[in-house]
C-alpha cells in the first residue's frame, strides 16, 4: 500500500465514521450504562460508528487486528492492529458539547506508528505519524508544533476530571496542579490535540484504555511533545498517563508524581 492510499483509507474510515455518528448528534438518543458501579454511557452512535469502521478494515486489510471499545479485540497479535474509539468523549457527546472526536490509530508491532483524531461536527482532523503532525480543518492545513515552556509554573495543564480519579493519584495529582500556572478541566482527546497545536503544555491523566490513547500518541509525538505514564516508560498500553508539549515540564511533572 503507497503513502497516497494509506492516507485516502484513513481518510475514508474518518468520513465514514462522521457521516454515521453526525444524525444522532444533539438528538434525543438512548443511553446505555457499561458501567455496574459508576457512569460510563455508550450511545447507538458509538456502536454505530465503530462497527462502520470495522467492515471497512476488514474489507481492505483482513490480516490486520483490530482492538474497539465498543466490539472488543480480534487478531490483536497480528503484525498491524487498528485501536478505534469511535466516540472519545461519550460524556460530553450526549450533553451537546462538540469536545469529543473518533480515535484511529495504526500499531506495528506493538507501537503506535498513526493517530488520527476526527471531530466531524467542527470538521477538523489533526493527525500524526510521531515524524510530524498536522492539522485539516475549517481554518486550512497546517503543521503542529507544540510550544515550549521552561518550567511547571508556566505551564497550563489540563485533565478531563479529577474524579475520574481514585483518592490516592487525586491526591497525587494535586501536586502538580498546584505548581502550573494554570489547570483546566474537561477535554478528553481535544486536550492531547490542543497540546499538540501549541495551546496548553500539560495533560495528566489516569485510568485510560489503549484505545483512549493509542491515536494521541503520534499526534502529540509528531508536534514534538512527549507521552509517557506516570513511571515514564511508554503509554500505549494506558493507565495513568502525563503528555507533554517541552520535555522540561514532562521531566518535572514526573518528579512530582513520584516524589
Amino acid at each position: 500500500m503507497t503513502v497516497i492510499d494509506f492516507t485516502a483509507f484513513i481518510g475514508r474510515l474518518a468520513t465514514a465514521s462522521g457521516e454515521t455518528i453526525l444524525p444522532f448528534f444533539r438528538t434525543s438518543l438512548s443511553i446505555d450504562n457499561k458501567s455496574a458501579s459508576d457512569f460510563d454511557p455508550v450511545t447507538e452512535a458509538d456502536r454505530a460508528a465503530e462497527a462502520v469502521m470495522r467492515r471497512l478494515i476488514k474489507a481492505n486489510f483482513p490480516q490486520h487486528g483490530i482492538v474497539g471499545e465498543e466490539f472488543g479485540n480480534e487478531r490483536e497479535d497480528a503484525e498491524y492492529v487498528w485501536v478505534l474509539d469511535p466516540i472519545d468523549g461519550t460524556k460530553s457527546f450526549i450533553a451537546g458539547f462538540p469536545i469529543w472526536g473518533t480515535l484511529i490509530a495504526l500499531l506495528h508491532k506493538g507501537a503506535p506508528v498513526f493517530g488520527m483524531m476526527h471531530q466531524p461536527y467542527i470538521g477538523e482532523r489533526f493527525s500524526g505519524d510521531s515524524g510530524s503532525a498536522h492539522y485539516c480543518g475549517p481554518s486550512g492545513e497546517r503543521r503542529l508544533t507544540t510550544r515550549r515552556c521552561a518550567s511547571l509554573k508556566e505551564a497550563t495543564s489540563f485533565t478531563t476530571s479529577p474524579l475520574l480519579m481514585n483518592a490516592a493519584d487525586r491526591e497525587i495529582f494535586g501536586r502538580v496542579e498546584s505548581a502550573v500556572k494554570l489547570s483546566r478541566y474537561g477535554g478528553d482527546c481535544y486536550s492531547y490535540c490542543m497540546l499538540a497545536a501549541g495551546h496548553l503544555d500539560l495533560v495528566v491523566e489516569t485510568e485510560l484504555k489503549p484505545y483512549d490513547i493509542a491515536a494521541l500518541i503520534p499526534i502529540v509525538t509528531g508536534a514534538g511533545g512527549v507521552v509517557t505514564n506516570w513511571e515514564g516508560k511508554p503509554a500505549q498500553s494506558g493507565g495513568r498517563i502525563v503528555a507533554a508539549g517541552d520535555a522540561r515540564v514532562h521531566e518535572a511533572t514526573l518528579k512530582l508524581l513520584n516524589s
